[in-house]
């Protein structure tokens, strides 16, 4: 249970940060994306990756 949280964990906070950097414009991959400099996606990318590292932060926990 402990490595899967992390594993989940891990996944969120780099797809959270994927959609920060496509939302603010940073990241333009892949280029056809509808996330490009859309700024919601920047927000839900941030709340993605603060769950993801509260995932990471109670699997280390435990």
């Amino acid at each position: 249970m402990k490595t899967m949280l992390l594993i989940i964990g891990v996944f969120a906070l780099l797809m959270g940060l994927l959609w920060v950097g496509q939302g603010l414009g940073i990241i333009h991959w892949p280029a056809s994306s509808f996330m490009l400099d859309q700024r919601p996606w920047a927000t839900r990318g941030a709340i993605l990756a603060v769950v993801g590292l509260a995932l990471i932060v109670f699997a280390k926990r435990t």
